[in-house]
Order: C-alpha cells, then sequence, then structure tokens
C-alpha cells in the first residue's frame, strides 16, 4: 500500500510503495540542524508527484548527495545519494533518503532508529 507525504504547504508531495520499517538519524551538521529522520528506498520505491520544478537542492561539501526541500515553504523532503559501503560512495546503487516527518498519516515514532555518526564520518 503506498504512504505519501508532503512538505508543510503541500506544494512538494511524494509517494513511497511501502511504509518504512525503520528509520536513520544522522548527527551531521547539515541533518542534526533539520532535525532529520531518514527512511531509505530506491530510486525505484520512490515517485516525486509534483513537478521538479516546485523542489530547490542543496548540495555541500563534495555535492555527493542532492538534498532536496520545497522552493515554496523550505521543508527538507529527500534526497538523492550513492549508497555508502566503508565510507565510501557506491554510484552504481543510489538510495533515496525521504524525511520520515513529512509522511502523512504515519507513526514513525514507532520504528527503531539507527543513528549514524555522520559528524565524524563525512
Amino acid at each position: 500500500m503506498p504512504v505519501k507525504g508532503s512538505c508543510h504547504c503541500g506544494k512538494t508531495k511524494f509517494e513511497l510503495q511501502a511504509a518504512p520499517t525503520g528509520l536513520t538519524r544522522c548527527t551531521c551538521s547539515f541533518c542534526s540542524k533539520r532535525g532529520m529522520l531518514w527512511a531509505y528506498y530506491t530510486p525505484a520505491e520512490f515517485r516525486l508527484t509534483t513537478p521538479q520544478a516546485d523542489v530547490a537542492t542543496y548540495q555541500w561539501r563534495t555535492s555527493t548527495v542532492k538534498h532536496h526541500h520545497c522552493a515554496a515553504c523550505g521543508c527538507g523532503t529527500y534526497t538523492e545519494s550513492p549508497n555508502w559501503v566503508d565510507g565510501k560512495p557506491d554510484f552504481a546503487n543510489p538510495k533515496i533518503g525521504v524525511n520520515a516527518r513529512l509522511l502523512d498519516d504515519f507513526d514513525f515514532e514507532s520504528l527503531p532508529v539507527q543513528v549514524i555518526d555522520g559528524r565524524n564520518l563525512w
């Protein structure tokens, strides 16, 4: 059953093939300052349902990860990145990180949360 999500103003909307079963909290300065809780998917499991023009993108440091947010209200919505294996990007296996706090009618607080020490990894 698809799960839907959106930013605060509703201008950026997306759909997932299934509900997340676990979440990730990254301690890097960007994720921690924004309060993100990530649910990861393959690109085939994620669908942006609004025009790409309604999405803005921020990249920092190595520009390896595309941090997307609503161009109108600024809510951090999703990321596009390579999978990371042993501290190195695996570009052959991209992933989409979705801000689980934006999922409609979904109790994300009941899911286990893995903490990644992004403060010291990147």
